[in-house]
Parts: structure tokens; C-alpha cells; sequence
């Protein structure tokens, strides 16, 4: 009765979640990585068996997608994960017909461990609830004698529900109009190719500095990145359009929700470096602070968040068969990039339990480049380390230098890793 019931399972893609794979292709991937450094070669057989035993506690990402008329959806999928070697670029398209149909993929690679997710299956947050699972069952499986006691303890509470639709104001009016934004200008490297650049940043210092400002870490963090791009891109190229950084927000610090689902928002910092007189970093910190302030309200959020539900439960958008949506969708996704210089996702702080914590380094986050969009910046922390990640498709590395430079003369300990696209940066960087 139960596996009938399984492979009856389906259920509606949430609000976020629907544009993505209408829009998605090997230019916009839509996908974002999540991955794990441990004190230790990785047991590729044994990761396999993790990665489907956390798939049976998190049944949710047991899915594939499907084709229907008006709109996709996910039913079950009685397939095992694959488990691969890294072979590709991070946050590439992925092939489900050549990933037993699965909305992520997991790789390996010596003492790493990675998860690339289609953003239809999940936001960046919850994603990681499902890759610390990943983590977890995989040191109990190498370790059984360290941990025969602590899965038994770990609780797992989650749903499905589209929280969008549940907590969005019908009569909520939306936002006002916005500009096209500044686009990073440069040649771009090898079709296909993406330059991923990770700053592990000392977290303790990293606060300390930004508390002069009297500036949160990701208020810190924008400013720095917007400086950088002033400095190393717009001056150049003698930009006039505002540098504008979109800044993804967990809406579940905002609205009661346990969904495994997408429920993000986000608000953008729109820095008209003329306009608004930013010449110097003390300028452009007090700007951004003051941003974030107006913006990041429930009210505003409210208005983002209810704008996007409106469009998505649309009567007239929703009787549109999906071929042609499709259609509609792909010729309107470049121009609407435009309206972004680049994007800045802080996932916070990677907590882990009890003796997990002594096989671990650190981890990462990385999010796709796009043609438009050719910068965007991640970050995740764990125990005393951020990981700062620039993905790139820019055949140079400036705007990372100056982001590494400006933390380094300000007495914040900065290491840096790459994937060697580039020229290799740590031995560039002094």
C-alpha cells in the first residue's frame, strides 16, 4: 500500500518555483551548490548509500518533474540518486534524463563533497536542511562506532506547503518602478566555462569590522562588493546606471513556515553612484545601511513577496497552455536581468551537531553566472569561517582582487581557493 501510494505522490511546483524551469536552459541554469569540506578522503560507496538514505527522511526531494498543459509538476521518482565523480563546471544545467530524472546532483572530489540544486526543488536555505542530512548519514556510515547514537536523536519537521500563496496579502500593492542597472563589461572566458573564487574570511575579525559601521555582516559584505565593482569595472567603463545588488531574503524570519519548498524574497540595493554621491566606502556603507533599512520592513517585503503570487495565481496567465509561456517567458527573461548588476545570497551560519562538527572544514555556496548577470557572490559560515564565493564568467579576476584587498588592508585574515579557470589567484594576490 505504501509504494502504491508513492508512485501515486505528486504535487504542485510553489510560486517561485514555477518560473524556473520555464526559463531554464545551459545559459540559465538556475541552479545553485552547496558543498562540504571534510578532514578526509571521501568513500564514494558509502556517500551513494547516504545520499538515498537521506532521500527516505526527506521524501520531498524523492522527485521528478513532469510536463503538464498549464504548468510542471513533480510526482515521484522511484529511481536511486547517482553518485559521481566531479567532472563539470559548479552550477552547470543538469540533464535529468542523464541523473535518473533527480532536480539535484551530488559529486565528490578527494575531501569534497557537492550538491548542485535545481532552484525549482528547493531555496538555497532549505537545500541545506536536506545536504547536512546528506552529511550527517555519511559520518555515521564511515564513523558507526563515533556516532551509533545520534541519528536516533535527530528529529526532522518539515512540509511541502507552497507558504507564498498561504501568507501573501491580496490587497498589498506593489512595488514602484524600477531602472535598468549598471552590467559588468569584459570579455568573457571559454563558452561554458565558470570561475568560481572563494575568500575564507576569519568571521570574528569580519564582525569586529563591520561593528565600526555599525553595519551588519551581509550590510558589510554589499558594501565591499559594490566598492569593488566601482573601483575595478564602473570607473573603467565609465558606467551612469546605478550598480544594483539583489540580495535574496529568507521570508521564514518574516512569516511562520516550515516548507521545504522555495519561500524567499529579496530586496535590491540600488547604489546611483552619482547620483547619490558615492565616492568613497564610508559613503557607500552609510547608503547601503540605509537601504536595508527602508527595504528590509514587512511592509516592503509584503509588497515584493504578494506582487510575485499575484502574477503566479493570475487567472489569464494561468488558462496560458505551457508551450506558450514558455515562449513568452524566454523572450522576456533577458530583458528582465537587466535590472540587476549582480546578485549577493548569504545563507548565514551552517549549524552542525554535537561530534559532526570535528570531520569538518568548512563549506560553500555557489550560485550560476548568467550572460547578463556575469558576477554573483555567495556566502555560508562554519564555526570561525565565511567562505566568500565570486562564480564568474569574466575573463578576468579584478573585482575578487579588490574584494580580497580591501578585507586584507583592513587587518581581516583572508584565504583564497579557486578552481584554476583563471590565472591562479592565490599566488596573484598579495
Amino acid at each position: 500500500m505504501k509504494k502504491k501510494q508513492e508512485k501515486l505522490y505528486w504535487r504542485r511546483l510553489d510560486n517561485s518555483a514555477k518560473i524556473f524551469p520555464i526559463a531554464a536552459g545551459k545559459k540559465y541554469s538556475t541552479v545553485f551548490r552547496l558543498s562540504v569540506l571534510l578532514k578526509e578522503k571521501v568513500d564514494s560507496k558509502l556517500l551513494e548509500q547516504a545520499v538515498n538514505m537521506a532521500l527516505e527522511q526527506y521524501k520531498s526531494f524523492k522527485v521528478r518533474m513532469k510536463t503538464g498543459f498549464f504548468w510542471y509538476y513533480l510526482e515521484y521518482n522511484p529511481k536511486k540518486a547517482i553518485v559521481e565523480q566531479e567532472k563539470e563546471y559548479p552550477c552547470k544545467y543538469i540533464n535529468p534524463k542523464t541523473n535518473n530524472n533527480y532536480l539535484f546532483k551530488v559529486t565528490y572530489f578527494e575531501n569534497k563533497i557537492n550538491i548542485d540544486i535545481f532552484h525549482s526543488l528547493t531555496d538555497g536555505n532549505s537545500g541545506s536542511m536536506f545536504f547536512k542530512e546528506i552529511v550527517y548519514t555519511y559520518l555515521e556510515l564511515k564513523h558507526p562506532d563515533v556516532f551509533k547514537n545520534e541519528r536516533v536523536a535527530r528529529k526532522l519537521e518539515y512540509n511541502t506547503e507552497d507558504s507564498y500563496v498561504k501568507n501573501y496579502d491580496k490587497k498589498s500593492k506593489g512595488s514602484s518602478f524600477s531602472k535598468k542597472a549598471y552590467i559588468l563589461k569584459g570579455r568573457k572566458i571559454r563558452l561554458g566555462a565558470i570561475s568560481a573564487i572563494h575568500e575564507i574570511i576569519d568571521l570574528n575579525q569580519l564582525k569586529e569590522e563591520s561593528k565600526k559601521y555599525g553595519a551588519t555582516i551581509t550590510q558589510y559584505l554589499t558594501s565591499v562588493l559594490i566598492y569593488s565593482i566601482y573601483e575595478e569595472n564602473y570607473k573603467k567603463y565609465r558606467g551612469k546606471k546605478p550598480i544594483k545588488v539583489c540580495i535574496p531574503v529568507n521570508l521564514k524570519k518574516y512569516f511562520p513556515s516550515k516548507t521545504i519548498s522555495n519561500f524567499f524574497s529579496y530586496i535590491t540595493v540600488e547604489a546611483n553612484m552619482g547620483k547619490n554621491n558615492l565616492d568613497t566606502f564610508d559613503q557607500i556603507v552609510e547608503f547601503v545601511k540605509n537601504d536595508f533599512k527602508s527595504k528590509l520592513t514587512e511592509e516592503e517585503i509584503m509588497k515584493t513577496m504578494s506582487s510575485n503570487v499575484k502574477i503566479g495565481t493570475n487567472f489569464a496567465i494561468k488558462i496560458v497552455p505551457l508551450e506558450i509561456k514558455k515562449l513568452l517567458v524566454r523572450l522576456s527573461y533577458i530583458e528582465i536581468r537587466k535590472y540587476t548588476t549582480t546578485t549577493f545570497s548569504n545563507i548565514g551560519r551552517m549549524g552542525i551537531i554535537g561530534k559532526y562538527k570535528d570531520y569538518i572544514e568548512y563549506f560553500l555556496m555557489l550560485i550560476a553566472p548568467e550572460p547578463v548577470e556575469k558576477i554573483k557572490c555567495s556566502s555560508c559560515s562554519f564555526e570561525n569561517k565565511m567562505v566568500f564565493t565570486f562564480t564568474s564568467i569574466l575573463n578576468d579576476n579584478k573585482i575578487e582582487k579588490r574584494f580580497f584587498n580591501f578585507l586584507k588592508e583592513r587587518n581581516i585574515d583572508v584565504q583564497i581557493e579557486s578552481n584554476g579557470v583563471l590565472d591562479d589567484i592565490s599566488k596573484e594576490i598579495k
